[in-house]
This record gives structure tokens, C-alpha cells and sequence, in this order.
């Protein structure tokens, strides 16, 4: 079971963008699939570690993006980051003493993220500047 299933609500309605997120879901599920099986040597903490990478890449990316285009709520949007980030942080560092409370938190705190996060803040930068290139 995927912990994180892509839902409509988490659309910002710019196909390019949505498709990135998606991609995001896909790294989190693929490592989190490879935890639970056994498989690629992962433990709680390099799974966590490759989450946590793989967002910062993402808002790494996004960060650039606005400040290339002089976007207007850079500052609110990158204190989202910081947010969502120091929370992944924390839930790392209680994993070891609660795994299985951190494992719920983990999941209702990504679901947050994708849910609250894509439709308001996403939406409003990429409906005001359009898409990225994620792989740039």
C-alpha cells in the first residue's frame, strides 16, 4: 500500500507541475515500498533522509524559479518550505524512540503538505508565473 495516493485535490491545474509533484509521490512511495519489503538496504532513517532530499531538491528548485521571475510571495513561500522541512526534521528525529507514531505523523504530515501546500501556494505561483522546468 502507497503511503501517499495522488488525489485531484492535489492538482494546481498546470499539467507540467502536477506531473513533478507526482514524480515527488512516486520517489516517496517507491522508497517507502522498498522499506517495508526489505529491499535496497534502506532503514527508517536513509528512507527519511531520501524523502527529505528529494522535497529539497524540488523547493530548491521552485526557490530559483521565483526568484528568476521576481515572484511576489517569495518569502511567504520559502518560510512554507522551511516549515514542511523542519517538521520532516523532527519526525526523523522521534522515529527512533516511535517509529509507529512517527510513521502516522509522517503520513498525515505529507498528506497535509501535498493537500494544503499544491493547492494554495503551488497554485497561486504557477498560476501567476506558469511552469517550471523541473529538471533544470
Amino acid at each position: 500500500m502507497p503511503l501517499i495516493e495522488w488525489q485531484d485535490r492535489y492538482s494546481v491545474g498546470i499539467e507540467a507541475v502536477d506531473h513533478e509533484h507526482r514524480e515527488m509521490i512516486d520517489l516517496i512511495n517507491t522508497v517507502h515500498a522498498e522499506l517495508l519489503a526489505g529491499t535496497g538496504g534502506h532503514t527508517i532513517a536513509s528512507f527519511l533522509g531520501d524523502v527529505l532530499k528529494g522535497i529539497s531538491a524540488h523547493f530548491a528548485l521552485e526557490e530559483r524559479f521565483m526568484r528568476e521571475h521576481g515572484y511576489d510571495q517569495l518569502a511567504e513561500h520559502k518560510s512554507e518550505h522551511e516549515r514542511l522541512l523542519d517538521a520532516l526534521r523532527d519526525i526523523m528525529d522521534s522515529f527512533e524512540s516511535d517509529p509507529e507514531g512517527a510513521s502516522r505523523l509522517l503520513s498525515r504530515q505529507l498528506d497535509d503538505w501535498f493537500t494544503v501546500h499544491f493547492a494554495t501556494h503551488d497554485a497561486r505561483l504557477h498560476h501567476r508565473l506558469g511552469a517550471h522546468d523541473g529538471h533544470g
